[in-house]
């Protein structure tokens, strides 16, 4: 399976037959019903207006990650699969059924992507893998998401401004969508089956086509929106599915809505669901918005909406709505309301939050108002009770997913009258706790980022000026080639870390083992011919969580895994304080790797924002001020490997783009004091120094100009997943004179480019960069893959820029 070949597999949506046991989330109540039960139990209506968004479906010790992993390395079957999917989904259904959830969503549970899963639902397929028609099976679906043999994946970008990643939709005027992936209605006949009514949950139509992107080949211009009407008819036969299987209700989550969308687009939107209010008679409709404000003429063409019965805000990051609610709500209409954080992990003030019911309740009647959470779960771990690594009294602060659930239900039954006055006592008291924490507060930091604001930190040499002196340092070839800076982590790798930190083996042995990896990436870079060496990272666990572990303010669970995408999961650190560095975290190890080879050898390190983007951030503060923070201990280490000898140093920033706020109006601040962290980081080193910087998986293009005022002398970019898009900004005539490296292939599939293919791609970036700044590289880091993957791939991204090189000298 690792290559993913098309084969013929069982449709995506089929059920399992005989699901294993899986622990139930360890959540107030402590009791759930057991997982092999084999009567249906029949949940009555619960009285409490309560309701969740979604909930993470990699399951509490990542259950479904492995249960791929092993599927795609063809150890186990699709029935194996399919058994631990369908145990997660019941556990999931159960805990919130249990909890005293009312409105309980389904087909939020996904094998790879929710958005993959809606393009399988609308039949939209690339003609690229082969599919035929017919119920879509797992050999399209995992082709669409990772590749296969013989067809690059689908492109993969973030899910707004969150680490979750989306696949993203292809199409043009001749795709011909049919119902091709029954998944909604099977996942809500399996809950019915257990006795658990569900809200079936869809993609919207608006927000599914505005996310998408023409498909090669179609012009750039094309209005996505023209399709509106062939995929309704798709929408219309499930919701008729779905009524017929029982359905009372649906949710259609339209989250583009609190974006800034023109008038055309907002009437596209009133039309859809207009078009769409014949098929709806029947259903209760749910219309769920999340991440920011929802702006005032989105908010007006939603009231407009007759069909519709609730209306889902995001009253956490949106508390400018509750201004446009105060102003007008329809009558009637339910009020869904996101008061409990679906993107970070500290617990809930549910005193301010009954609160915010209250007012709430004065507006619309406490018989319209759902106590719901922001957004869907997904974005945070999934049960606090599996840690062993927090301390007790950080552990009071938080709630992960499975508390969340606690939590929406303890504030629905305290505004309806049942309040649990123990509970919100010691709610009251972990809040105190939290405040007065002298563990939270360092005032000599604090002092130490107020008079950041004096200064914009610039380096004082031009960047063309840095460059030529860093070339004579250097002396590297034209078109010099790199890696990002992470190589395969063996399973062998794995475990020698964790041996290390269990201390079952001693520093000494620890530190040769790491020792021998570095000499074996290095002599496989060295017989590639690659140019600007990497030490291949063996001693890192995760490019944040290695940082993190070595400053203050941080803490770290040991299960607390968010899904980023597919099978890749991270654990993201918790800034809980102000931030420091103790002592230097990088050079020992950096200077080892240095003395192995006479090439530059990359310093590796992970930026501020990004180290601030990856983390959940403590909400106590202003986002930007703990960035400064973090900038100050990474511009130390960068000093100090500098001081090592190290001429070449990476600062990624991965996440600079993932922060950007979803409206227009808040991105300059964003992007002024974001571009000012990392230049903080490199503002006091030598013009020899060479600062590079990374970044993966986002829409650059239209922060380009953000990106050159970072002042890098080199930066790599992902390129190729994205079909190239990162180079049209050139063709639009920006310039860029530092260094520039757009990825040459896509390292999160198993395929291997060919070096004729790495070379035309090297055609197309000359064809607008200067061959004195152009870099060739990967996407991004090789940690995902095997080293057979890895020396074929690298092995034919070295010939193809030696080719390149030997046509540019005869020209």
């Amino acid at each position: 399976m690792g290559q993913l070949a098309l084969q013929r597999l069982p449709p995506l949506a089929s059920l399992p037959r005989r699901p294993p046991s899986l622990p139930p989330p360890s959540s107030a109540p402590p009791s759930l019903p057991s997982a092999t039960s084999r009567r249906p139990r029949f949940y009555v209506a619960r009285a409490m207006s309560s309701h969740i968004v979604g909930y993470p479906r990699i399951g509490p010790k990542r259950e479904l990650k492995f249960a791929l992993e092993s599927f795609w390395d063809g150890k186990t079957s699709v029935d194996d699969l399919q058994n631990v999917a369908a145990n997660l989904r019941k556990s999931i259904w159960r805990h919130m059924a249990d909890a005293g959830i009312k409105y309980i969503p389904s087909n939020t549970f996904s094998y790879y992507d929710q958005m993959l899963d809606t393009t399988a639902m609308l039949g939209a397929v690339p003609s690229r893998y082969g599919w035929e028609g017919g119920e879509i099976g797992f050999d399209v679906y995992f082709s669409m998401a990772r590749g296969n043999a013989s067809a690059p994946a689908m492109e993969m970008t973030k899910w707004f401004d969150t680490n979750y990643h989306y696949i993203v939709p292809e199409l043009g005027p001749d795709v011909e969508f049919s119902y091709a992936s029954h998944k909604a209605v099977v996942e809500f006949k399996e809950a019915k089956a257990l006795g658990i009514d569900t809200v079936p949950v869809l993609i919207g139509p608006m927000t599914y086509l505005l996310l998408s992107k023409p498909a090669k080949g179609v012009e750039k211009s094309f209005c996505l929106l023209s399709l509106i009407d062939k995929i309704l008819p798709v929408y219309k036969e499930v919701l008729a599915d779905l009524k017929s299987a029982g359905a009372r209700w649906i949710q259609f989550d339209e989250p583009i809505l609190v974006m800034d969308l023109d008038t055309s687009q907002l009437q596209a939107f009133c039309d859809a669901y207009s078009h769409m209010e014949s098929s709806l008679a029947g259903l209760n409709v749910l219309i769920a918005t999340y991440f920011a404000d929802v702006p005032a003429e989105a908010y007006k063409a939603l009231m407009s909406l007759k069909c519709v019965t609730g209306f889902g805000f995001d009253l956490v990051r949106g508390l400018e709505t509750l201004d446009l609610i105060k102003e007008n709500f329809p009558p009637g209409k339910l009020l869904f309301a996101g008061v409990v954080d679906g993107r970070n992990i500290w617990a809930n003030d549910l005193s301010a939050s009954l609160k915010t019911l209250q007012t709430l309740e004065d507006i619309v009647g406490k018989e319209k108002v759902v106590v719901s959470t922001s957004c869907s779960l997904l974005h945070t771990a999934v049960d606090l009770a599996n840690e062993i690594k927090l301390d007790k009294e950080l552990k009071s602060w938080l709630a992960f997913a499975a508390q969340k659930v606690v939590e929406v239900n303890a504030l629905a039954k305290s505004f309806s009258g049942a309040k649990d006055e123990a509970l919100f006592s010691s709610n009251s008291m972990r809040q105190a706790s939290r405040r007065s924490s002298p563990r939270v507060t360092n005032p000599s930091v604090q002092q130490d980022v107020a008079a950041l604001k004096k200064s914009d930190h610039r380096r004082s040499t031009k960047v063309s000026a840095r460059l030529q002196a860093q070339q004579k340092k250097l002396n590297l070839p034209a078109l010099p080639t790199t890696t990002i800076g992470s190589f395969p982590q063996t399973t062998d790798l794995r475990r020698i870390r964790r041996e290390f930190k269990a201390k079952k083996i001693s520093e000494i042995d620890y530190v040769q083992t790491i020792k021998e990896e570095y000499e074996k990436v290095v002599k496989l870079q060295e017989d590639l011919g690659i140019d600007v060496l990497v030490h291949g990272e063996a001693e890192r666990n995760d490019m944040v969580e290695y940082f993190s572990e070595q400053l203050s303010g941080f803490a770290f669970t040991s299960n607390g895994w968010v899904q980023s995408y597919g099978s890749r999961c991270v654990k993201p650190p918790i800034i809980y304080g102000d931030v420091t560095r103790p002592k230097a975290m990088t050079v020992f190890w950096s200077s080892m790797a240095q003395k192995m080879t006479q090439r530059p050898m990359k310093g590796m390190l992970t930026g501020p924002v990004t180290i601030l983007n990856w983390s959940f951030v403590r909400n106590d503060q202003p986002r930007n001020e703990t960035c400064f923070q973090i900038a100050l201990a990474i511009k130390d280490e960068v000093e100090d490997l500098e001081k090592a000898g190290v001429t070449v140093i990476q600062i990624d920033e991965a996440a600079l783009r993932e922060g950007l706020p979803l409206r227009n109006s808040e991105q300059k601040f964003y992007l002024d004091w974001a571009v000012h962290a990392f230049r903080i980081t490199n503002c006091g080193v030598q013009d020899t120094t060479q600062i590079h910087t990374h970044m993966c998986y986002s829409n650059f293009n239209d922060i380009i100009h953000s990106i050159i005022d970072m002042d890098a002398d080199v930066i790599t970019v992902e390129n190729s997943r994205s079909d190239e898009k990162l180079l049209s900004v050139f063709h639009e005539g920006v310039k860029y004179s530092a260094g520039i490296g757009p990825g040459v292939y896509d390292i999160h599939s198993p395929r291997i480019p060919s070096a004729e293919e790495i070379a035309e791609r090297i055609k197309k970036m000359l064809a607008v960069l200067d061959s004195k700044v152009l870099w060739v590289n990967p996407d991004c880091g090789l940690k995902t893959r095997n080293y057979t993957e890895v020396k074929a791939a690298l092995s034919n991204m070295v010939a193809a820029a030696k080719l390149i090189r030997s046509e540019l000298n005869n020209s």
